[in-house]
């Protein structure tokens, strides 16, 4: 798909022009895509929306009518409108593969290449890369609550509207999500659509008998009955397997029931009571209704027995206390080859100067122990020293035994793709790999263990030099 170029900030234009009038469209520059706080107060981010980040940047040009607008701003010269018409993005762009387990403060995204075409993608990649790695970090929660068993994402009607209901179902796959409820998501990714009926569907008919009966004659081989319309453990489960015993009886099984409200965990446990005793052991139990790792991990707790989980509005709208947004930003931190530094008042919000690496130290077992960003020439090796960037006067060494392997690839060189595109179940099972080999407690939903972020001896001599001169005025 085509991303508008107008899908900006209006001081990206502004700057475009300023720099144009200084001379300074073509001066190399160094962006750093990344973010400051992990997400949902948890211990990691799973890093998505690269692809459609490719896309925008591989399309990238002014229409026609675009320009028009632009010049009806009555903001800029015609110099500019003529310099707009033959933009192209013609810079180098690395990157960890989709579905790689991220931190806070490491590059994710740095772009390199003339100056003007460098910044004017701030925008939209913060748009696409920040929503989708914070749908993709929700995604694993969830999945990890439900401890194997599948998450049908249910986002659609609560999603920021119709791009971001599709974005949802995308980022959310990359996650661990693997199926939706969203028809335009299963035709574009090639995901597989599942659903049930609504309660309406129950409410439109005499009874709830007549009801469940005409859904099994519509669909006899893909029936999951919506159970908790009226009473689901008087009501809906006994009429549920009176339809169950009549599609048998035709030579079809009835698929599931959904439960969609009330105490998913006890009425779980009693509908597969209820179900077994009855002799359908293998028709499956859905659970819906406002979830989020939180719920699954209590319904867990207390001995439900649900076999596929639908997480909608808390998956597509990322609620709950860290969420909400990623807060990814896109800093300046090299012109020319000159590194550059953002210095404020907080040590921990101080860029990172210069073309950097980040490279992962793996144990002998293939476990994460912890990541180190360095600059570009930097060489490093077990037993370096390494610094926090939050506190220079915190060091540790790097164990002796470790491997380091680098996080990241150029995806993208003067402008056009280095690799062919990846499936989202590649995505995903990168993913699911990576999750299960970060150290212990780095999972947990409450007060995670936080996986070590370093920065090379060498990176921190520079930061610290910058920010002197900065300090002398110089």
């Amino acid at each position: 798909m085509r991303y508008p170029s107008l899908l900006t900030d209006l001081y990206e234009l502004t700057m475009l022009a300023g720099y144009l009038e200084e001379g300074m469209a073509e001066q190399h520059a160094v962006f750093d895509l990344f973010y400051r706080t992990n997400p949902f107060e948890g211990g990691y981010a799973v890093f998505a929306g690269l692809e459609p980040a490719l896309d925008y940047l591989e399309g990238l040009s002014f229409l026609p009518d675009e320009l028009e607008y632009v010049q009806s701003l009555g903001l800029f010269k015609p110099r500019f409108i003529e310099f707009l018409r033959e933009f192209r993005f013609r810079c180098t762009v690395t990157a960890p593969p989709e579905g790689t387990v991220v931190f806070a403060n490491e590059p994710l995204l740095t772009v390199e290449g003339p100056l003007a075409e460098a910044q004017f993608v701030e925008t939209a990649l913060l748009n696409i890369i920040n929503f989708q790695t914070l749908v993709a970090t929700k995604a694993a929660r969830i999945t990890h609550a439900a401890a194997g068993a599948p998450v049908i994402e249910f986002g659609l009607r609560r999603a920021h509207g119709p791009d971001g209901g599709l974005s949802c179902a995308r980022a959310a796959c990359v996650g661990g999500v693997r199926s939706t409820s969203n028809v335009q998501a299963g035709m574009v990714y090639g995901l597989p659509v599942r659903g049930t009926h609504a309660h309406s569907w129950v409410q439109a008919f005499p009874d709830e008998l007549t009801a469940f009966r005409a859904y099994a004659d519509a669909f006899p081989d893909s029936s999951i009955l919506l159970v908790d319309t009226y009473d689901t453990l008087k009501s809906g489960i006994p009429n549920a397997i009176t339809v169950a015993r009549e599609l048998r009886e035709r030579g079809h099984e009835l698929q599931g029931v959904r439960l969609d409200s009330g105490d998913l965990a006890f009425l779980s446990r009693k509908s597969r009571r209820m179900f077994d005793e009855a002799g359908f052991p293998d028709v499956k139990i859905v659970a819906s209704n406002e979830l989020d790792e939180f719920v699954i991990d209590s319904i867990r707790d207390e001995g439900g027995e649900v076999d596929i989980y639908g997480v909608g509005t808390k998956l597509a709208t990322c609620a709950g206390a860290g969420g909400g947004a990623l807060g990814g930003v896109y800093k300046l931190v090299a012109v020319d080859g000159i590194p550059k530094l953002k210095v404020t008042s907080d040590i921990a919000k101080a860029t990172l100067p210069g073309k950097k690496r980040v490279l992962r130290a793996l144990g002998a077992d293939g476990g994460m122990i912890q990541d180190v960003i360095c600059l570009e020439q930097d060489e490093l090796c077990g037993g370096d020293t390494v610094y926090d960037p939050r506190n220079p006067l915190q060091h540790t060494m790097l164990p002796v035994d470790v491997t380091l392997h680098e996080l990241r690839r150029m995806v993208m060189e003067k402008g056009c793709r280095t690799h062919p595109p990846e499936t989202l179940n590649v995505m995903a099972e990168r993913s699911e790999r990576e999750l299960v080999r970060l150290p212990q407690g780095c999972l947990r939903f409450i007060n995670p263990h936080l996986y070590k972020v370093s920065i090379s001896r060498q990176l921190n001599d520079l930061r610290n030099r910058l920010i002197d001169q900065v300090l002398k005025g110089g």
